[in-house]
């Protein structure tokens, strides 16, 4: 594999888009970086520390159901909806598109990816350009990750 630093950085939500629509399957994972993770090839559960069999990753294909409706707005919400993972977990985390084969669900439901390709790095401007086309839609919304009572 080529050095992390090396990998290509999406600078668009637009670029991002293009991407989605053609590779299959497609996720984004928010961690440190390809070097890192390819090293072990396993992700661990928070909760109980766990070993799970491969990364955990989100999906980024669009949903046969989503129909015509925009791509971008799908890989928008995607985005969105994990982006408080950077602050979470840490100095040096990051979001980066990868394909490869699912092997299971993690607790979260997350697929498990093994025969991970990565593909590039997502810059934070297509982050923020995720966060406003949400802010756009008409229903309130957030992140996952929302305070409750």
């Amino acid at each position: 594999m080529t050095a992390a630093c090396e990998l290509p950085v999406v600078r668009t939500l637009a670029e991002l888009t293009d991407l989605v629509a053609c590779h299959r399957p497609t996720y984004v994972r928010w961690s440190r970086g390809p070097e890192t993770d390819l090293a072990r090839l396993s992700s661990t559960d928070d909760l109980t520390g766990v070993s799970m069999p491969g990364l955990s990753a989100n999906p980024l294909d669009v949903e046969e159901w989503w129909e015509d409706r925009p791509v971008g707005l799908w890989v928008a919400r995607r985005l969105y909806d994990y982006s408080h993972l950077v602050h979470e977990k840490g100095p040096g985390v990051r979001p980066w598109v990868l394909t490869g084969r699912e092997t299971g669900r993690g607790p979260d439901n997350e697929p498990l990816v093994v025969d991970v390709g990565p593909v590039c790095w997502i810059d934070r401007r297509v982050i923020d350009e995720a966060r406003a086309a949400v802010d756009r839609q008409q229903n309130d919304w957030g992140p996952l990750r929302r305070s409750g009572g």
